[in-house]
């Protein structure tokens, strides 16, 4: 398993990004949800498939996060309270869903692991 640990600013996670509509979407909603986490917060999964229906493609993606810090409880609950409602800015996608899968406490912090699906914009 892949982890990252974030104290440097999230722009380095996009360093990669061409000015072309990028194929997978996963770096820059990496990014939203970091600073949608605030604080701490550690990259223990990040994976990215294809998805396609009749009429749509698009990348499933599955994300958790561990949240440390001595408010990482309070993190966690504004993290995942609105977060289907929430507003994503993804060149060349949208958000179709997105969900909270697990949530839970860890020694040190707070774990979530949620479920996107983006889909191309065209």
């Amino acid at each position: 398993m892949t982890s990252i640990h974030v104290n440097a600013p999230i722009r380095n996670l996009l360093q990669n990004e061409g000015a072309a509509k990028a194929r997978d979407p996963l770096p820059r909603l990496l990014s939203q949800l970091i600073a949608r986490a605030g604080g701490t917060v550690m990259v223990e999964r990040a994976v990215s498939r294809p998805w396609a229906s009749a009429l749509f493609q698009g990348r499933r993606h599955v994300v958790a996060l561990t949240l440390a810090g001595p408010d990482a409880a309070e993190r966690r609950a504004a993290f995942v309270q609105g977060i289907e409602e929430a507003e994503w800015s993804l060149s060349g996608h949208f958000v179709a869903d997105i969900s909270i899968d697990c949530r839970r406490p860890v020694p040190g912090g707070e774990w979530v692991e949620l479920s996107a699906l983006t889909i191309e914009d065209w």
